[in-house]
């Protein structure tokens, strides 16, 4: 599901279903976040994680539902964006002590070896090792935006910001990010 597809008032009423115990209501919520949430989740942590905190994350939302307030104007989705963000910190929090894997290793799985997978992890490399060099702020606008494809109420409410800071700081953020691409990227 995207975002466009429940409004903030069918939202507001699953989300009071759900404190009240319907599993069914919280399922819908989970249906229409998922996605996003996912794609969040996968740019902030490794590829072996991101199953596990996207389930923390659904589950930290369920257990601390009722701690959601509607009426101080933060949309459900900010609310729940924001418990994604903390629950990543604390994975990498847990993580630590584990050393990272280049990407670089070869593969040994042939049926992996096809060119458009290869140019497409390259790629991706590039753009992950860009999106790195930038500062954090710039980052996350960037993620929450492009990425969690939040609209900018929403990027504005996770990150305790104005619409028009978060507007300012994501055109900031591209034309930072368009410097450290490789020009073959750009195209």
């Amino acid at each position: 599901m995207s975002l466009e597809e429940i409004d903030e008032t069918e939202l507001q009423a699953l989300v009071e279903k759900a404190r009240d115990g319907d599993g069914d209501a919280f399922e819908k919520i989970y249906d229409h976040f998922f996605l996003p949430v996912y794609r969040y989740t996968a740019f902030r942590t490794s590829s072996e994680l991101v199953e596990d905190v996207v389930a923390d994350v659904f589950v930290k939302a369920w257990e601390k539902l009722h701690q959601y307030k509607a009426r101080k104007g933060v949309p459900f989705g900010a609310w729940l964006f924001r418990i994604a963000r903390h629950t990543i910190i604390d994975s990498y929090r847990k993580e630590r002590e584990t050393e990272e894997v280049s990407e670089d290793l070869p593969d040994p799985d042939v049926f992996n070896h096809a060119d458009t997978r290869v140019k497409n992890a390259d790629t991706l490399r590039i753009v992950r090792d860009s999106l790195d060099q930038l500062p954090r702020r710039y980052r996350e606008i960037l993620l929450l935006s492009y990425v969690a494809e939040l609209p900018t109420f929403e990027v504005a409410r996770v990150l305790k910001m104005t619409e028009g800071g978060v507007r300012i700081l994501k055109f900031r953020a591209l034309r930072k990010l368009e410097g450290l691409l490789p020009p073959e990227i750009h195209n």
